[in-house]
């Protein structure tokens, strides 16, 4: 049953109404990252009652994830917790009639299928250019309308794809650009304004499909909120597009998320992903650690710390090996110290 007070300020839209609301209440919609955008977002959604929410994010939380990551507090950066699970502590506060649902993962070709399949629509907010692509082949195959969202600096932009409608991510972009040729948020920075600019614009497209507005064209949006600018342009499907067109899924069919390690853009850390998901046995692994060196455990990860070195061991096995860029050391430690 709706709650007419939470959402009269909405429902008296004539965009939305009852009608919508109820479309809002009985749709599921999967965020893609929980940092400076996935957060924002989350929020937007949930206030809008949105039935349930998906939040996947790989990371734990850093002081300096505050200055953008709306929805986090110093309470969650002392305690480091995982974003997924804070920004589902922190939403359930906000709106307790709805469902959240964090999951502790890294996105790949060996999970993204299932992630989407359990949502009606998909919102990005991932941090690199290897997930949006993954994305946008997992959402075509399924045919499922994401919203592809990006933010740099003061900069950011925005495309919602309606797969067999609109153009995908490929039609405009047929490549990732080059590893190294793009700034990241870590070395260019990112302005906290600019990051819920977007979030808002790209909620907003996600809001206008589930209530059923049919988009007339579709639009490629280009934002500089420190100028005050907002550009869009038409964006069509391009003819013999390898992804929508020839319907190839380069990116899912890739196969990766197998056992693999790969140095975190703009971090000081490595990343050692299992071949197979695992359960770690957290209770026996802080016992065999605590005579090695510092061990702390916050319910959700745990953490070792051995000389300059610091592994964080996630609920689904994936390792965060900090203070090296080493992948082979950042293996050896994990196969030294975490096993197998």
């Amino acid at each position: 049953m709706l709650n007419g007070e939470r959402y009269a300020r909405q429902t008296v839209l004539g965009a939305i109404g009852a009608a919508g609301q109820r479309k809002l209440a009985e749709s599921a919609v999967l965020a893609v990252g929980c940092g400076s955008l996935g957060s924002a977002q989350a929020e937007f959604l949930a206030r809008a009652g949105i039935g349930r929410l998906i939040l996947v994010d790989r990371d734990i939380l850093e002081l300096h994830n505050l200055q953008s990551q709306l929805l986090y507090d110093e309470s969650d950066v002392r305690e480091r917790l995982p974003k997924a699970e804070a920004a589902a502590r922190r939403l359930r506060a906000v709106n307790s009639m709805i469902k959240i649902e964090p999951v502790l993962a890294d996105v790949t070709a060996a999970n993204i299928k299932e992630l989407v399949e359990r949502a009606d629509l998909v919102l990005d907010a991932s941090d690199n250019f290897e997930t949006r692509y993954l994305l946008n082949d997992a959402a075509v195959s399924a045919g499922k309308p994401w919203v592809y969202g990006g933010v740099l600096g003061s900069d950011g932009m925005v495309l919602a794809v309606h797969p067999g409608r609109g153009p995908c991510l490929r039609c405009l972009f047929e490549d990732p650009p080059e590893m190294g040729l793009i700034p990241t948020c870590n070395t260019f920075g990112v302005l906290n304004t600019a990051a819920a600019w977007v979030a808002a614009l790209q909620v907003t497209e996600a809001l206008k499909f589930i209530v059923g507005v049919e988009a007339a064209e579709f639009k490629l949006h280009t934002l500089d909120i420190w100028r005050g600018t907002v550009t869009a342009v038409a964006a069509e499907r391009r003819a013999g597009c390898v992804c929508c067109g020839q319907r190839r899924f380069d990116f899912l069919d890739s196969k990766r998320g197998s056992s693999s390690s790969a140095v975190l853009c703009g971090r000081n850390a490595v990343q050692v992903t299992p071949e197979r998901r695992l359960a770690p046995d957290f209770a026996r692994l802080r016992e065999r650690l605590a005579p090695l060196g510092a061990v702390t455990f916050n319910g959700v990860v745990l953490e070792f710390t051995c000389g300059e070195r610091r592994l964080v061991v996630f609920p689904d096995g994936r390792v965060l090996v900090n203070g090296t860029t080493d992948t082979a050391e950042a293996r050896s430690l994990v196969a030294k110290y975490i096993g197998s």
